[in-house]
C-alpha cells in the first residue's frame, strides 16, 4: 500500500500555479486515481472545500484550494470520461466540488455503493480498509478545522490516508461485482451520483428545520423569527448555526413562547451564556411573532400526496413481504435492493407491465431488469 510519493515517505502539498498544472498533467495520464475532500462545515458559517486529495497507484498529492486561486487544471483529468475517479461516500463532494469550483467528474466508481451491492454491512472506508488490507485509519481529524494553515504533519498524513489505499480497494470491489454481475448496477449508481449538485434552498428557514412540521400558526412565526436571528449571529460570528442554539432548543422556545428571562432560563438546553448574550433579543422575536395579525401567521407547507389507489395497501404490504425473501436471497439490504418509495410509488401506480414501470420516478434500469417482472407478479397477485 502506499503512503504518499514511494520514494520520499513525504506527502507533497501543493500551493502554486505551476506546480498545479504539472500535477494535473501528471494524473491526466492515468487511466484511474483517487480523490476526497476536507472541509470545514463543523467550524465556519459558509462551509468550502479546504484540501483535496488525489493519488495514483505511486504518489499522492495534496491540493490546497486556500493557497490556489484557480483550481481549473484540475476538471480537464476529474471530468475526463476515459479517466475513473474512483472516491469513498461520493455524493457530497461530487456537489462541493462543482459548487466551489465548478469541476464535474464524468467517469466515478464510488466504493460505499460497490460494498453495499456486494452485501457489506460495515461500509465505512475504515472498516473496509481494516477488513481487507489490516490498515488501521486514525480518525482523530475527523472533525478538524481543514481551514487553519499550516497544516501539521499528522493531519496531512491523515488526508492522505483517505486516498493512498482506494485504488487496491477499488481492484478488489470491481472484481467481485464483476463475479456477481452486479458492476452494471454500481455504474448507473455512479452515473447519478456524478449528476449531483448542491440546490439553493428557497423559503422560510423552518423548512429546513427538522421537527419543524409539529408547529403551527404563532409558534412557527416564533420559530421563524428565532432562526433568522441564529443565522444572522452565525454569519456574524463565522459559525456554524447549531453552534450558536442547537435547533432543539429553538423548538422548544418556539412551542413555550417564554416571555420572561425566568421562563427562558427554564428551556431545556440554553445556556447561561446563551441567556446573557441573546435573552434580550430573543424575547423581542417571541414579542413581534404574538403580535402578528392572524393572517400573517406562516403555515408550514405540505405536500400533497394524491388518495392511495384502491388496492394499493394491500399491495404495499404483500410487496414489502416479497422484498424480505429477494433481500435474503441476494444477500443485501432491503433498502439497497428496493427503497421504500419505491415499493410505495409502485404499489400506488400498480404496473402491468415493464413500460409502466418506467414511469416510476427514480426507479433504475437495473432494478427493473432485476426484478421488473416479479414485481409484477407480485403486484397483480389478490
Amino acid at each position: 500500500m502506499n503512503t504518499c510519493n514511494q520514494q520520499t515517505g513525504v506527502c507533497e502539498i501543493v500551493t502554486g500555479a505551476a506546480r498545479l498544472a504539472e500535477v494535473a498533467g501528471r494524473i491526466s495520464r492515468e487511466t484511474e486515481i483517487a480523490v476526497d475532500l476536507e472541509m470545514d462545515s463543523l467550524h465556519h458559517y459558509q462551509e468550502k472545500v479546504c484540501l483535496i486529495q488525489i493519488s495514483t497507484r505511486s504518489e499522492s498529492w495534496l491540493i490546497d484550494p486556500l493557497a490556489l486561486k484557480d483550481l481549473s487544471p484540475l476538471a480537464a483529468p476529474l471530468g475526463n470520461p476515459g479517466i475513473l475517479v474512483v472516491m469513498h461516500g461520493a455524493d457530497y463532494d461530487i456537489r462541493s466540488l462543482h459548487r466551489d469550483f465548478g469541476i464535474e467528474v464524468s467517469s466515478l466508481f464510488d466504493t460505499m455503493i460497490a460494498s453495499r451491492l456486494l452485501g457489506i454491512t460495515e461500509f465505512g472506508l475504515a472498516a473496509l480498509l481494516k477488513a481487507r488490507f489490516g490498515i488501521e485509519l486514525d480518525k482523530k481529524y475527523q472533525k478538524a478545522d481543514w481551514s487553519k494553515r499550516p497544516l501539521s504533519p499528522e493531519m496531512c498524513a491523515y488526508a492522505a490516508a483517505d486516498t493512498s489505499d482506494l485504488l487496491p480497494l477499488y481492484d478488489q470491489l470491481r472484481a467481485e461485482l464483476a463475479a456477481v454481475g452486479r458492476l452494471e448496477w454500481l455504474e448507473e449508481e455512479c452515473r447519478l451520483v456524478c449528476q449531483a449538485r448542491v440546490s439553493e434552498k428557497e423559503g422560510p428557514l423552518f423548512i429546513s428545520c427538522k421537527g419543524a412540521g409539529k408547529l403551527k400558526g404563532r409558534s412557527l412565526a416564533v420559530l421563524e423569527g428565532l432562526l433568522q436571528l441564529r443565522d444572522t449571529q452565525a454569519r456574524q460570528l463565522d459559525r456554524p448555526a447549531f453552534k450558536v442554539i442547537s435547533a432543539d432548543t429553538l423548538l422548544e422556545v418556539a412551542e413555550k413562547r417564554p416571555r420572561s428571562l425566568g421562563e427562558l432560563g427554564a428551556i431545556k438546553g440554553m445556556t447561561p451564556s446563551q441567556i446573557q448574550r441573546y435573552s434580550e433579543r430573543i424575547l423581542a422575536v417571541i414579542t413581534q411573532a404574538m403580535a402578528l395579525p392572524e393572517e400573517e401567521l406562516p403555515r408550514f407547507p405540505r405536500q400533497r400526496r394524491d388518495e392511495p389507489t384502491d388496492g394499493a395497501k394491500e399491495r404495499l404490504k404483500r410487496i414489502k413481504s416479497w422484498r424480505q425473501e429477494q433481500s435474503r436471497r441476494l444477500g443485501l439490504e432491503p433498502g439497497v435492493l428496493a427503497p421504500n418509495w419505491l415499493l410505495e410509488a409502485a404499489a400506488d401506480a400498480n404496473a402491468d407491465s415493464l413500460a409502466a414501470l418506467d414511469g416510476i420516478e427514480g426507479m433504475r434500469t437495473w432494478q427493473k431488469n432485476l426484478y421488473g417482472n416479479q414485481l409484477l407478479a407480485e403486484l397483480a397477485e389478490g
